[in-house]
């Protein structure tokens, strides 16, 4: 099954994983752990990335992170692919680190921030690495102990975790680590792995019931949040996908939209600009006008001195009613 691509947009709430390949030791010394951090905290203070959450296991992390100035794949590769360069010349291994690319799932803040920020910090704790509460405090690898101020990591965003706990910051992280502690009898949360239909919409219950009623569920596993949450990200990520088609057309030039006409058509490239008046030759040249005119921006006048015909030609080509084969070209927009 092939891979399904990122949803990003700038703001955007992520949940990401990264683990060794075949199990292996990602962070084997403190130094490795502080070369990553490091990394991180260099994204953050340029804006790149804000950090609410964290925890670096001995094969595996996780970070609940907000998108800021730059899209998470470009951070997320500047942060592993440093980070693997040096761990690999620090032990003297070669080859691939992590396991696949890391999982990324973008989340719905209400519950979602809360709730992730709970469970990623209850890591070392489910793990075995500390015994309690209490150890988890002073444990430096996880976002837990910054937040209640035992450990600096002014790259961390705690502000915003402790304002859901109140406006005063002492009563707020009282408030934090008793939420953090009612966690622990939850052990390992399957609802919060990711999307996908049943956590979209709340529970098989849920789903039964709106399938009961005929209802459509929006769900994708690379989204954790509500049904209409799912939509939205989607629908977005649509649109964008879209403007990023156009864009790149137009930075192509005309040529990339006459030989994608051309292929989908079955017909030579040089037809297009050639004066040839065959049916299917003509019909590929309106499509043409209307996409280069009316979708992409271009003037009449650009579009006639790459085709060889007037000016008033494509505009009158342009302006006509859409020809049904323009729709499906349209819907690629």
């Amino acid at each position: 099954m092939p891979r399904q691509p990122r949803l990003d947009a700038p703001g955007t709430l992520h949940h990401i994983m990264g683990r060794g390949i075949e199990k292996t030791k990602i962070f084997r010394y403190k130094t490795d752990r502080d070369d990553f951090l490091k990394r991180i905290a260099e994204l953050c203070q340029a804006s790149h990335l804000i950090i609410y959450a964290w925890v670096l296991m001995d094969n595996h992390f996780h970070l609940l992170l907000r998108t800021g100035n730059r899209s998470i794949s470009t951070s997320m590769r500047k942060l592993l692919t440093g980070y693997v360069v040096n761990f690999n010349c620090r032990h003297k291994r070669h080859g691939h680190l992590f396991q696949n690319r890391y999982k990324s799932i973008i989340c719905e803040d209400d519950p979602y921030l809360l709730e992730l920020t709970r469970y990623i910090h209850l890591n070392p704790i489910r793990g075995g690495i500390v015994a309690n509460i209490k150890d988890l405090g002073k444990y430096p690898w996880s976002g837990h102990a910054v937040v209640i101020g035992k450990v600096k990591r002014e790259w961390q965003d705690t502000d915003t975790v402790l304002a859901y706990f109140g406006r005063r910051r002492r009563e707020a992280i009282k408030r934090y680590k008793e939420f953090v502690k009612e966690g622990m009898a939850q052990g390992r949360r399957d609802d919060l792995k990711g999307g996908g239909l049943v956590r979209s919409s709340g529970g098989w219950s849920q789903v039964l019931s709106l399938r009961s009623r005929e209802d459509k569920i929006a769900s994708d596993e690379r989204i954790l949040g509500s049904s209409e949450f799912v939509q939205s990200i989607i629908s977005e990520a649509s649109e964008k996908e879209k403007d990023n088609l156009r864009l790149s057309l137009k930075k192509q030039g005309l040529s990339s939209i006459a030989k994608m006409i051309s292929a989908r058509e079955g017909i030579e490239q040089t037809a297009l600009r050639s004066g040839n008046r065959r049916m299917e030759v003509a019909r590929s040249r309106k499509i043409f006008c209307q996409l280069a005119v009316k979708k992409l921006g271009y003037s009449g006048a650009e579009v006639a001195r790459y085709l060889g015909i007037t000016t008033s030609a494509v505009n009158r080509m342009a302006n006509a009613e859409y020809l049904p084969k323009v729709r499906q070209y349209i819907k690629l927009f």
